[in-house]
């Protein structure tokens, strides 16, 4: 079928009317439409030699000549509009307004050099020199001029097609590829040609072709390159004399990252950013925290020396290429730019979605919603970026209305290997960088080995990034000097590329010699440099004092100043949290009142009749209703309140509906945003479908603002496994290794109502695993109005931590399962509920439960009247609530304790409880130790769930066997 076969079913009276409108005015046309007709004009005005010339062409001619992405569908129908509000355009027919058949052999020697160019421009980039120690592999990108039915003969023709590349309408063949080998395969690769948006590719491509063959730093500029190299190098080839064989995963080969960042942060000054976070991994951080942040060559060099006293106060601490810091620095224009540089663990792009995660906070909360005002950078090695998912749960993330924070700027150190894997067994795309295609964000790919190359790389990244808040990535390529770290051996696995390496000179070397050549410095500048930055490092390391650069704390992190770090005693009894009756009518009339024209579903329509009975009626709550109470006075006092998660508006458990839609146009309406003049707003976001992101996403939210309550929510907690490297690596340790709190929330649906071994245990026995030296609460709560108080304590206290509630499913319809109005207007959390039903003097044996088994075992004591056996619920896990606790078990001093769980025996509660109450308790009651949470088949569910509270009241296994039989009949019938 022909290419454009479709275009040809268009409606041809209509492009000709378009046509005409065109040449009346041609504004009055859509972009995609005016640049085909211009592309048309063009040739009916240079007809190919020998051809007449044409004013105007039939309107079927037009169509089968329209390039693909003109705004006509097959059909005629107007094509939609893409997410950047404008026309999509095809990339791979795009060519800068000349027509261009895609398939078979050109048509004429004009068309083939318009291929020509096209395909430099979509391929060039698979030739472009940018490995500075090996050949390229050949990706065979077919730029030869017989790949186009040209040849040497055709070299001194003139082509009007040159116009294209701004050669004038009469360019000589040899010119027209001398121009695109130097602009498409020297140095920098530029991938782009698969932009969809045509005015961005429009920019981008005229930045590459004109801007990339002007630029051409001054002097004083190369100097600075120059100096920020030296800085690097002797930096690092100082610590490997003077440290030899200590860790330090050090920057050799890819020095000119330092030149990079320089350059980023004085461009992106100039264009208005006031902050910059940066998020990167172990390799270089410490050349980074030196030569960009100014961190003081004293604190690194007594990190090596041992003779640093670590404060071991409030945790253990952390590797010194692992931690955070912030500083000040002066930008070249004088701007200052606050520097921030993300603590973070050795799980390779972990960090990422946390910086994210920190920037839109800022931005939200700091900037008043100006993406220009700060920029986040991501520092990705190859092989990590290739081969960790994160990367492309971040990049869907990038553009989405919950998480987008104004465009990132992504900078690969490929070192084209990965610990000691070699770039062709890591990955089996062409490049690292590849996943930047889904989101149509360019790529520049540049050669480490120059210098000015990756300058002009990262200015042009930060003019497009401010420009038009999208992501871009360059992949500057080097090397690794050596081993994954100093110690390591790289030959072993890739001799023959360290053979290569080991004789080859670092970047300022190369440099140097390039700017000596061509006369743009003294050959001696560079030794000179050399000599004065050793000195300088000598006398550091003599313990001559280096003034550190002055910090001046931002509003948000003088709110963290304002905080404490937590003490033992803080757990002995919670803050006071209960709510004005005040504020209860307000919250209530919020989440009871439609606006006018509102057309609810009937389903909503008895959701707001219930609503209004618990609020101004019966004056009872239920789960949600406590949820949203709580969110509501939050937000009446001002503070932020960020919910998100797989369908957290309406709640998995199409419980919360914190946001409805109108029944006939989908509009959405926020019920809590119109509690009260001057509130907050309540930022509740249906995320993608991801754990591991988004749940660093919401962590590094948290940690840039300690006054808002940030929760996460799983759909089923039990997924929560799909994001256990940020639980493990920063929420559960993130005080300990960095002395940052976070009081983020994750609420993680968990019971065993027979749903299977997928949908019933967020694996409570992780995070209590996890749990120690008040690092995070866990709670497994039992009342709306407990749950109310944990969600308020969370800002009350003046400290924060992580909360992590194995929050219900079934209970939250349970009649049981509500708080009456005086709990939340009076009172405070409450660790331990004790039982209000047995008679104490009576009760010889104490059921010590936690969650949802407790309505298990209360409809048997209260069924079987069991005043002799006394339900005891720890609703706080951890911090261990021993004081409250003993204060409850004082009350039947002759009973024995039993531990009662749904869970296996290896799994929930039992290890812990045994922490803490190994003498006091009697034995557990669980189901079996089994190596799946839960059973698949709901008789045996319902089997297991009645046997495990038959013997937690002691009834004799005879009972338990009939009960289980009529439980068998009775469900029996029920499916017949």
């Amino acid at each position: 079928m022909d290419a454009y076969s479709y275009i040809a079913n268009a409606h041809g009276e209509y492009i000709d009317q378009l046509y005409r409108a065109y040449q009346a005015d041609p504004e009055s046309v859509d972009f995609g439409w005016r640049k085909f007709f211009e592309g048309f004009d063009f040739s009916q005005h240079y007809p190919a030699d020998g051809e007449p010339g044409a004013a105007s062409a039939p309107p079927q001619l037009a169509a089968r000549s329209a390039p693909q992405g003109s705004p006509v569908a097959p059909g005629g129908a107007p094509e939609q509009k893409d997410g950047f509000g404008v026309l999509s355009t095809a990339a791979s027919t795009n060519n800068g307004g000349s027509i261009m058949p895609l398939n078979g052999p050109a048509t004429d020697k004009e068309t083939a050099v318009s291929n020509l160019i096209h395909a430099f421009r979509s391929r060039g980039h698979l030739r472009a020199k940018t490995n500075p120690v090996r050949e390229r592999k050949d990706r065979h990108a077919r730029l030869d001029l017989t790949d186009f039915g040209l040849g040497e003969a055709d070299l001194d023709t003139a082509f009007r097609n040159g116009a294209l590349l701004g050669l004038g309408d009469s360019a000589r063949l040899r010119d027209i590829v001398a121009a695109l080998e130097k602009i498409y395969t020297r140095s920098i690769g530029f991938e782009y040609m698969y932009i969809r948006d045509p005015q961005l590719l429009d920019w981008f491509r005229t930045k590459v072709e004109r801007d990339s063959l002007s630029f051409n730093p001054g002097v004083e500029y190369k100097k600075r390159i120059l100096k920020k190299l030296n800085e690097a190098v002797v930096f690092e080839n100082f610590l490997h004399t003077k440290f030899l064989g200590q860790k330090r995963f050090s920057l050799e080969g890819g020095e000119t990252t330092i030149a990079a960042l320089d350059a980023i942060i004085n461009k992106s000054s100039e264009l208005g950013v006031k902050e910059v976070m940066i998020g990167m991994a172990h390799r270089g951080r410490l050349n980074v925290l030196a030569n960009i942040m100014g961190k003081t060559y004293e604190q690194i060099f007594s990190e090596f020396e041992g003779t640093a006293v670590p404060d071991l106060t409030m945790g253990d601490g952390d590797v010194k290429y692992h931690m955070g810091y912030s500083s000040e620095v002066e930008a070249e224009g004088g701007q200052k730019v606050n520097l921030k540089l993300a603590p973070n663990p050795s799980h390779l792009e972990a960090v990422n979605p946390v910086v994210e995660g920190f920037v839109r906070a800022k931005i939200e909360h700091q900037y008043n919603d100006d993406y220009h005002q700060i920029l986040p950078i991501l520092i990705h090695g190859d092989a990590a970026l290739a081969g960790q998912g994160i990367g492309y749960e971040l990049t869907q993330m990038s553009l989405l209305e919950g998480y987008k924070t104004g465009g990132t700027i992504h900078f690969v150190i490929n070192n084209q290997v990965g610990f000691t894997t070699d770039f062709e067994d890591a990955r089996s795309s062409i490049y690292s960088t590849d996943l930047a295609k889904i989101i149509d964000a360019p790529v520049l790919h540049v050669n480490g080995d120059d210098p000015e190359a990756v300058v002009f790389a990262v200015r042009l990244a930060t003019e497009y990034r401010q420009q038009f808040h999208a992501d871009i990535f360059i992949d500057m390529v080097c090397y690794r000097r050596h081993g994954h770290n100093e110690s390591d051996e790289p030959k072993f696995t890739q001799p023959t590329l360290y053979n290569l390496i080991s004789k080859h000179q670092n970047p300022r070397e190369v440099y140097n010699a390039m700017l000596v050549q061509r006369g743009d410095v003294d050959a001696e500048l560079a030794t000179q440099m050399d000599k004065e930055f050793r000195d300088t490092l000598q006398a550091r390391l003599d313990m001559v004092k280096q003034k550190p650069l002055p910090y001046n704390y931002q509003a948000l992190e003088n709110e963290w100043r304002s905080l404490r770090r937590s003490r033992p005693e803080d757990f002995d009894q919670s803050p006071e949290t209960g709510v004005s009756e005040d504020v209860v009518t307000k919250v209530g009339r919020a989440l009871t009142t439609l606006p006018e024209g509102f057309r609810p579903l009937k389903q909503i329509e008895k959701l707001m009749e219930e609503r209004r009975r618990m609020f101004f009626d019966t004056r009872v709550l239920n789960w949600a209703a406590g949820e949203l109470l709580a969110y509501g006075s939050l937000l009446d006092e001002k503070h932020i309140v960020r919910v998100s998660g797989q369908d957290v508006q309406r709640g998995t458990f199409s419980h919360r509906h914190a946001v409805l839609h109108d029944a006939e146009t989908s509009a959405p309406y926020n019920s809590l945003n119109y509690i009260s003049e001057g509130q907050e707003k309540l930022s509740i976001y249906n995320s993608l479908l991801s754990e591991y992101a988004v749940l660093g996403f919401e962590f590094g939210y948290a940690m840039a603002n300690p006054t808002a309550l940030v929760v996460w929510e799983a759909q089923f907690g039990d997924f929560a496994n799909g994001a256990q490297t940020m639980i493990d690596q920063f929420i559960v340790s993130s005080e300990s290794k960095w002395q940052r709190m976070n009081g983020i929330v994750l609420l993680l649906p968990h019971g065993y109502e027979g749903q299977g071994p997928e949908h019933s245990n967020a694996r409570p026995e992780r995070f209590l695993q996890l749990a120690a030296e008040n690092n995070i609460v866990v709670a497994n709560l039992t009342t709306p109005a407990n749950f109310f108080h944990a969600l308020r304590r969370q800002l009350t206290w003046s400290f924060r931590k992580p909360l992590v509630v194995m929050s219900p499913k079934s209970m939250l319809r349970h009649p049981l399962c509500v708080s009456p109005m005086e709990e939340f207007t009076n009172g405070t959390f409450r660790e331990v509920l004790g039982d209000p039903f047995a008679e104490a003097k009576k009760v010889k044996r104490v059921l010590l439960c936690s969650g949802k088994v407790y309505f298990d075992l209360l409809d048997e004591q209260r069924t079987a009247n069991r005043t002799d056996v006394a339900l005891v619920r720890l609703e706080q896990l951890h911090p261990f609530p021993k004081k409250q606790l003993d204060v409850e078990l004082a009350k039947y001093p002759k009973a024995k304790v039993y531990w009662v769980q749904e869970e296996p025996e290896n799994m929930g509660y039992w290890g812990f409880m045994l922490r803490y109450l190994r003498r006091e308790l009697e034995d557990v009651i669980a189901r079996k130790p089994s190596a799946s949470p839960a059973t698949g088949y709901n008789k045996v569910h319902v089997k297991e769930q009645k046997d495990l509270v038959g013997r937690a009241f002691d009834k004799p296994r005879e009972a338990v066997a009939d009960d289980n039989i009529k439980d068998t009949v009775e469900i029996a019938k029920q499916q017949d």
